[in-house]
């Protein structure tokens, strides 16, 4: 986005706001509900985004379309009966929020209630525009965080799934998995391996499709 409009900028600013905080907030609310109250202690438990914002990962996001929020800090030994289950709920349960805002976005596109005949306003996008954005946005969101990599939530997902035969080589690797998500982002594009383009951008378009009813 760094040759935005100052639509496109406004339109990522509102989607990063909401985005995140429910994100974030998903997860303070799901750990709660299995007895940890270490989010609400830290001021987590909240529908304020200004709780949950990091600052570099807010630029990523309006710069390069993927970035983070401040995590919410779990204590897994409150989680009632310390379960892997009840830590796999308690991480899928932002990606699931990205979801549900991305469904919701999608329901006045696919049934004609918002079209692209609205007429454009100087600075401020559409609201066709800002569906659009905002649904395209949770979907990345939902995808990015769903990779099964420290630190992000797709590798707890990938733990509680993972055979007990094949649970000690996954603990070894497990220290490096931001070093492997940080090469994959970044070193990728140079070896000719974007995971963005190549398997991200591919599966956003499609559930998106799918939403949209094939539009």
């Amino acid at each position: 986005m760094l040759n935005s409009s100052p639509s496109e900028l406004f339109a990522g600013i509102i989607t990063l706001l909401i985005a995140f905080t429910f994100h974030e907030f998903a997860h303070a609310w799901m750990a709660t509900q299995f007895g940890d109250d270490t989010p609400r202690l830290y001021g987590r438990l909240t529908l304020n985004p200004l709780s949950h914002l990091d600052f570099m990962g807010s630029l990523m996001l309006l710069f390069t379309g993927f970035g983070w929020a401040k995590p919410v800090p779990i204590n897994p030994n409150r989680i009632r009966q310390h379960s892997r289950a009840a830590l796999m709920f308690v991480a899928i349960s932002g990606p699931l929020s990205n979801l549900i805002l991305a469904v919701i976005a999608s329901i006045p596109l696919r049934f004609g209630w918002v079209t692209n005949s609205s007429p454009r306003i100087d600075f401020f996008p559409t609201p066709y525009q800002f569906l659009l954005y905002f649904l395209f946005t949770n979907l990345g969101l939902m995808l990015f965080n769903l990779i099964p990599l420290p630190p992000l939530d797709g590798e707890e997902v990938l733990a509680f799934f993972l055979p007990p035969s094949l649970e000690r080589s996954w603990n070894n690797i497990r220290p490096y998995g931001p070093y492997i998500l940080l090469a994959l982002l970044i070193l990728g594009p140079m070896l000719g391996f974007s995971l963005v383009d190549l398997v991200l951008g591919p599966a956003i378009i499609a559930i998106g499709r799918f939403l949209l009813g094939g539009f």
